[in-house]
């Protein structure tokens, strides 16, 4: 398989030169020390290592000691291991490390993701974490996202039907914009714990509930039962205030459809 869909050497400077003209980033997964060197003399901003080789420490080891930022793919790997992949990529001097949750299955089956994994690694190795997805839907993915994901990582192709090593299992152009656009909209979704009014609930508060006078009444009349009702919109005094305003008296005179405020009242 790594015969038929490794990148060839050689194409690897004209890519290079390429990315860095349309201003993409671009990197590489090595399998030995000898493609390492290769991407070292092209300047390879980062590496990947991928789920089959989370178990060479001794090329973990190589790659970390670039200084280079390392994302390492998880899959297959059990937690143990996965622990001690971490450790040798820290020891080797990689300051700036992610993790991938992973199902190494080609295509993987939804029911396979596990995702709440995600989570659990965060806590467990305290690490940038996100999603190396080989699902045929972007639903795992966009999913990841809420709970913690922040890489996904999946195959690409410009032709599912293209014959290649693992066309059969790569999303086309238009499934990539759709996983831009979700993960996204996921992502500024998940937002802060907030339970103020939000400035699209504003105009809203009309039809909320709240206390108006419906009958007209002097300064220093007493608030009776009649002259106060819970009626929409919701700029008054809420309704929950109602026994505690009727039998208060007036500050000042009221009209009918005022709004029951704290300033018309003498302190509840």
């Amino acid at each position: 398989m790594y015969q038929s869909a490794h990148t060839p050497w050689e194409w690897h400077k004209p890519l290079f030169e390429h990315a860095k003209k349309q201003e993409i980033t671009i990197f590489s997964s090595p399998f030995d020390k000898s493609a390492v060197d290769l991407l070292e003399d092209l300047n390879a901003p980062a590496y990947k290592i991928a789920s089959f080789e989370v178990i060479d420490l001794e090329l973990i080891k190589y790659v970390a000691s670039t200084g280079k930022p390392l994302i390492m793919s998880t899959g297959m790997a059990t937690k143990d291991e996965i622990a001690e992949a971490i450790s040798c990529a820290k020891q080797a001097g990689c300051q700036q490390l992610a993790i991938l949750h992973c199902v190494s299955g080609y295509p993987s089956p939804v029911s396979d993701c596990n995702l709440v994994t995600i989570t659990d690694m965060v806590k467990t190795f305290g690490l940038l974490t996100g999603l190396s997805d080989h699902s045929l839907s972007n639903g795992p993915a966009v999913a990841s996202i809420a709970l913690g994901a922040c890489i996904i990582e999946k195959h690409f192709t410009l032709d599912r039907l293209g014959g290649g090593a693992d066309d059969s299992f790569s999303m086309e152009p238009k499934d990539l914009e759709e996983l831009v656009d979700l993960t996204s909209s996921a992502h500024e979704a998940i937002g802060t714990v907030a339970y103020h009014l939000k400035q699209s609930e504003i105009d809203n508060i009309k039809f909320r509930r709240s206390l108006y006078f419906v009958k007209a009444l002097k300064a220093g009349q007493t608030i009776t039962s009649d002259s106060v009702r819970s009626i929409r919109p919701g700029y008054g005094m809420l309704p929950k205030m109602l026994t505690s305003v009727i039998g208060s008296k007036l500050k000042v005179s009221v009209e009918v459809g005022m709004p029951v405020t704290a300033d018309v009242i003498v302190k509840i």
